[in-house]
């Protein structure tokens, strides 16, 4: 381990713990981090943790595959976990099952594939995350979308996606233009004078206009192709 730390932290201040700090796990604890959430990160290599100390809250080199380093470390003093570890498959579903063991909730787990993911799954990890295939999803979209700017899948088949006003309703008021009726997606906010304000049917749509966007994914995905 790198170095020691104290468990004690302030009451209601939100603590995870990354589990695995390759691109994914590092990208993720800096992102908690800097958004002010107390993280521990861990890893087994030692240049990795001595180049994110003083990054994060806390950061050790340790093998969460090993009996007891749950509670060296006193991970049930942190509210959740992530289990970052990608390539390494049998130290994934290990530190998922002594975490599980232990009674850890709210874990969440990194899949490289349906298989890895599965098996989590049925260890108990409650949330299962594939990093890879759900950017691939997303760039697919915006690429398919054409006038995407951005891409949020809310469920399977219902999104929310950043776009521009088509020219067919540039100078109307939402009301007037009528997308939902028309388009079946709903413009939920817009962009001006650099800030995003909740659209209402007297919003006015302008050219270059940048809005949000919310429907069923093939609706929106029509929507985004607009000509502008």
């Amino acid at each position: 381990m790198a170095r020691p730390f104290s468990n004690k932290r302030p009451r209601g201040v939100e603590s995870v713990v990354v589990i695995g700090l390759g691109r994914f796990g590092r990208a993720l604890a800096t992102e908690l981090a800097e958004s002010g959430t107390e993280v521990l990160g861990i890893d087994t290599d030692e240049d990795i943790v001595q180049s994110l100390n003083g990054v994060l809250t806390h950061v050790v080199r340790a093998d969460t595959t090993r009996e007891g380093v749950f509670d060296q470390l006193g991970i049930d003093e942190f509210d959740r976990v992530v289990i970052a570890i990608g390539t390494d498959l049998q130290a994934s579903i290990l530190t998922a099952s002594l975490l599980k063991r232990r009674g850890t909730t709210h874990i969440w787990a990194k899949a490289v594939s349906e298989q890895h993911g599965l098996i989590l799954e049925q260890i108990g990890v409650e949330h299962v995350v594939y990093p890879e295939s759900d950017m691939g999803r997303r760039v697919a979209h915006l690429v398919r979308g054409g006038g995407m700017l951005d891409f949020l899948a809310v469920e399977k088949d219902f999104v929310m996606a950043k776009t521009t006003a088509p020219a067919e309703v540039v100078g109307q008021t939402l009301t007037a233009a009528r997308i939902r009726d028309r388009f079946s997606v709903t413009v939920v906010a817009v962009r001006h004078d650099d800030r995003w304000t909740y659209a209402t049917g007297d919003t006015v749509l302008t050219a270059g206009q940048r809005l949000l966007v919310l429907g069923p994914t093939d609706k929106t995905e029509r929507f985004a192709a607009l000509p502008r």
